[in-house]
């Protein structure tokens, strides 16, 4: 449901130009996330290696049209992919040999698979509109579980850091995960990658939510 918009976003716009590194609230039950126009960025703020691989956002309707072509997939499976960003999952695509996606997506491609999110919510959608090319992560540094809370995230990345605050609009208390994360392979089956948010606020068993998901977008599930 669309919300008021956060305030601050005009500072984390600031910062994002200037290369830093903002975090971002997500709808419950998700955990806080960051997101900057540099990879490196990221990974420097985590504490991890500075070249290891991290997500996209493929918010913006360009973006997506610039990196279609070079996803290996069916356009019916192509609109499930779609469909599950926009239901904040995080979905691993497979790349098209001999067709290399755009230079700045490579940060997000691992073993043939590129790591993508739609990460746009009403409260922040000004940020995502002003930077259609975000790269993002979880809200942790490496070893600590993603912030639950913005305060979370001020104690794991310091008060420098530019912090969209929304724990007072999101309701009553949830217990907050990191997005699910699935794969869809070249054939168009789907597979549960990492549990998260979607997949236990389903109470559904891992099998069980994996048809249920698969049959809801029209892919198959692998088996």
């Amino acid at each position: 449901m669309p919300g008021p918009e956060l305030p601050g976003l005009a500072r984390a716009c600031q910062a994002l130009a200037e290369g830093a590194v903002v975090v971002v609230p997500n709808p419950p039950p998700m955990t806080y996330g960051i997101v900057a126009t540099s990879a490196r960025a990221l990974n420097a703020i985590k504490r991890r290696p500075l070249e290891q691989n991290v997500g996209v956002s493929l918010h913006e309707q360009s973006q997506w049209s610039a990196v279609a072509s070079s996803i290996e997939l069916s356009a019916a499976a192509l609109s499930a992919a779609a469909g599950l960003m926009e239901q904040r999952f995080t979905v691993l695509l497979p790349m098209r040999p001999g067709r290399p996606p755009p230079g700045w997506f490579t940060p997000a491609v691992r073993d043939g698979y590129l790591a993508a999110f739609n990460g746009c919510w009403a409260p922040t959608a000004r940020l995502w509109k002003e930077f259609p090319r975000l790269y993002g992560s979880s809200a942790n540094v490496s070893g600590e579980a993603p912030a639950d809370s913005a305060a979370r995230a001020v104690e794991m990345f310091g008060t420098d850091c530019v912090v969209l605050d929304a724990d007072a609009v999101d309701g009553p208390a949830v217990e907050r995960q990191a997005s699910t994360m699935v794969r869809i392979d070249r054939l168009g089956r789907l597979t549960l990658h990492r549990a998260g948010a979607q997949s236990k606020a389903s109470g559904l068993g891992p099998e069980e939510f994996l048809e249920q998901l698969a049959a809801e977008v029209g892919l198959s599930r692998s088996r």
